[in-house]
């Protein structure tokens, strides 16, 4: 008796090996593609973090640039007005020393694609020196009206013009004050900052550009990956009664994980494993991305300790009554700006910083919540440590006040103020700002305590 096709698979059912084989074929292509569109999502996110890093890189150089050269316009302006020999001095320093301008082009003609950018920048550069020939001259003509001396050796071989030579201290001073800021002396600079912007600018297309033709890439390889993933959820459906356990379950469990922003679980067949680690590179890809832009927002460029958002992200949530605040105040910092210059004065709020995170614990949390102001925030601390945060202030004011490393003496006067004595975290600070004014008004260069007003 002859048995029909159709019921002879009614009878025996489907093969479980054809079933396999089947599975095996599909999932050969979809490893194949899920690989190739995971090599090329990677390859995209890669083209794209490292073009906007070279961006920030780039724009940071520009910047500085654009920083220094109206630094030296400030410079020998103020030098013009009052003929203050700092200010000179601080133009030659900035000009040969510091070196930002020149630092920045080289710093960007490292990256050769940006051949277009670095010309401009190099334009603005040539029209700079051009302006400090003026500046050079103006310069001069300021010293020869003030009798400064010694004259910089830059400024030895400038003649005066017969024009100028004659004319008295005052004529000479208002001649040199005209040079650096009449209407052709601004009418370069502006050409000067524009070249810079236009700069930026050719920076800003290109980089836009790449990320622009990278999400279009992107969208395509996840629309694929989408695809073949549905083909692939149809397959498993088919066989469901077979490869539950190797298919359908850890992509539940996968889903749920997505859901909760969690890495997926490698479990399940060799073909999800593959998927499941590629998504968890990406997922830590872009959590160290998250990281890296909350550190950003959280911290001091200058110092990098945390900055005023930190501080205010984490004094609300310590334990108000195991905590004590230290309020420190760089002693007559604006007299070391106004005597050594804003470069030092960066300098020393560096070192004050990597000095006072030295000498407290890893737990607690340094801040910088103003120009020279820092907090640190000690937990599990109280009055009883009182002895304990005195030594800490007097080892740091003795690090400040080592010259050794070519920095000017610095201290620094501190208050403290105690959690468990106050009720809220703005009162704490209160407390502190309260015990930092006394050690100022005692000379400053030291430690006090809150007290209480006596009644």
């Amino acid at each position: 008796m002859t048995v029909s096709f159709k019921e002879k698979l009614k009878i025996e059912g489907i093969s479980l090996r054809f079933i396999h084989s089947a599975l095996v074929i599909i999932a050969l292509i979809v490893s194949w593609f899920l690989i190739y569109s995971t090599v090329r999502l990677t390859k995209t996110f890669l083209d794209v973090t490292e073009a906007t890093d070279q961006y920030i890189e780039m724009h940071k150089a520009a910047s500085e640039m654009m920083d220094a050269t109206d630094y030296l316009v400030e410079m020998v302006q103020r030098y013009t007005l009052d003929g203050n020999s700092m200010y000179l001095h601080n133009y030659f320093k900035e000009a040969f020393e510091a070196r930002r301008r020149e630092d920045a082009i080289e710093k960007m003609s490292v990256y050769a694609e940006e051949k277009e950018a670095v010309e401009k920048l190099r334009k603005a550069m040539d029209a700079s020196q051009e302006l400090a020939e003026r500046d050079y001259y103006a310069m001069r003509l300021v010293i020869e009206a003030t009798g400064y001396s010694p004259i910089p050796e830059q400024l030895l071989n400038i003649e005066l013009r017969p024009e100028h030579a004659p004319l008295p201290a005052w004529e000479k001073k208002a001649a040199a004050q005209h040079m650096v800021s009449d209407e052709d002396y601004y009418r370069r600079l502006d050409r000067i900052r524009a070249d810079m912007r236009e700069s930026l600018s050719t920076l800003e297309e290109r980089t836009r550009s790449i990320q622009l033709k990278s999400t279009a890439e992107m969208r395509q390889g996840l629309g694929g990956v989408r695809t073949v993933t549905i083909i692939q959820a149809a397959a498993i459906l088919l066989m469901t009664w077979a490869t539950a356990h190797l298919g359908i379950t850890p992509i539940l469990k996968a889903v749920d994980k997505i859901r909760e922003d969690s890495p997926i679980p490698v479990t399940g067949a060799n073909e999800f494993r593959y998927l499941a680690q590629a998504y968890n590179r990406m997922y830590e890809v872009y959590r160290s991305s998250v990281a890296s832009l909350s550190y950003k927002a959280s911290h001091d460029e200058l110092t990098k300790v945390y900055n005023r958002a930190g501080y205010d992200v984490l004094l609300p949530g310590v334990d108000l009554k195991t905590t004590s605040l230290v309020l420190f105040d760089v002693d007559r910092f604006k007299d070391v700006n106004d005597t050594y210059g804003h470069e030092v004065g960066d300098r020393i709020l560096r070192k004050v910083a990597a000095v006072i995170s030295k000498h407290f614990r890893n737990g607690d949390h340094v801040c910088r919540i103003g120009g020279d102001e820092f907090v640190t925030i000690m937990l599990n601390s109280s009055r009883e440590h009182q002895a304990l945060i005195e030594g800490k202030v007097r080892q740091i004011n003795t690090e400040l006040s080592d010259t050794a490393d070519g920095l000017p003496q610095a201290s620094v006067s501190a208050g403290v103020g105690f959690g468990e004595e106050a009720g809220t975290t703005e009162q704490l600070f209160e407390h502190a700002d309260a015990a930092l004014y006394e050690t100022k008004r005692r000379g400053r260069n030291g430690v006090s305590f809150y007290e209480a007003p006596k009644a």
